[in-house]
């Protein structure tokens, strides 16, 4: 057992040591320094308009930029609108009537194509705002590798077999994070996102009426709003984190200690398996939850990036080039 979770720690170190190096793929955080020297001027202010007019949208961009990634590698694929015979991602299970935002970053990529037409891709324009979010709700900040071209493909296949559903137990988010090169470290981190936003009634139901590692008293408060019955009230939504719903903390870990975790994959963090720990510590020092958060949005910004003259520079980010 201890040799099983040393190779995995091994291989956390590695990846990172990787990434830190510079062999792990082309993107740099000053790829457009020249070519489009106001870019993060310009995500930074259109983001504040955007958080300012509705908070929550600092955490639905995050949650785009995950579900990006995700499918066919940082490539801007979940931005792409289903056109005549053209089928996207949007409709997949864990996108559909779910993931938000698509508008924000349509009006970003009007604002840097004012500047600087046919320089930046979709990609890189949801991996700033995706770290923007982060930061206007109080979360860490990061230099965000840059240099991801868009994708001509979209998959909606990949899409409902990646994309992680809320019930998943530990052992399957596990494996689904690993085949993005993910560790669970990475896991358990990037799952602090949950610190902010909101979830359907459709994704918690199961969990808060049939869980055995619930509160009573947090489920009793989440059925007031999502009966047992579906589909009633299967969009209803709930807060991630009770406490401090739109502001990034270490409070969600706090919450899975106890047992208040919104999804069964939240909660299954913390059940008497190999995460425990590793959430008692985010408790205990939110600076190491910070760190080791923007760690893995970084490792996981440079999953399968299109670079060089692979891909194209979408000028609109919901079609493909004609």
């Amino acid at each position: 057992m201890a040799s099983s979770s040393s190779r995995k720690a091994w291989h956390c170190l590695l990846t990172l040591f990787l990434l830190s190096s510079g062999a792990y793929g082309q993107l740099s955080p000053s790829f457009y320094a020249r070519s489009c020297p106001t870019l993060q001027l310009i995500v930074r202010a259109t983001m504040i308009k955007a958080v300012l007019v509705e908070r929550r949208m600092g955490a639905s961009l995050l949650r785009l930029h995950f579900h990006d990634c995700f499918v066919q590698g940082c490539d801007g694929s979940i931005l792409l609108d289903d056109v005549g015979s053209f089928v996207g991602e949007k409709t997949a299970p864990g996108n559909n009537n779910s993931v938000r935002g698509y508008e924000v970053i349509d009006q970003i990529k009007r604002n840097v194509e004012l500047l600087c037409p046919g320089i930046v891709s979709c990609a890189d324009i949801a991996a700033l705002a995706a770290r923007d979010g982060t930061v206007l709700l109080g979360g860490p900040t990061w230099a965000v590798p840059l240099g991801r071209r868009d994708s001509t493909t979209a998959s909606m296949a990949e899409a409902t077999t990646d994309l992680p559903p809320p019930s998943f137990d530990l052992t399957m988010l596990i494996q689904a994070f690993e085949k993005k090169q993910l560790c669970p470290r990475d896991l358990t981190a990037l799952s602090g996102a949950h610190t902010i936003g909101f979830s359907q009634c459709a994704n918690f139901r199961d969990h808060i009426y049939n869980g055995t590692n619930v509160d009573p008293a947090s489920a009793a408060l989440r059925k007031r709003t999502c009966p047992a019955q579906p589909p009633n009230g299967d969009m209803n939504l709930a807060p991630f984190d009770v406490q401090t719903q739109l502001v990034f903390d270490n409070a969600y870990y706090s919450n899975l200690v106890a047992k208040r975790g919104l999804l069964n994959s939240d909660q299954v963090l913390f059940n008497g398996g190999s995460q425990d720990a590793l959430v008692r510590q985010y408790v205990a020092n939110p600076a190491l939850f910070a760190s080791d958060f923007v760690t893995a949005m970084i490792k996981m910004g440079n999953i399968k990036p299109l670079t060089g003259t692979a891909g194209q520079i979408r000028r609109n980010c919901r079609v493909v080039n004609s």
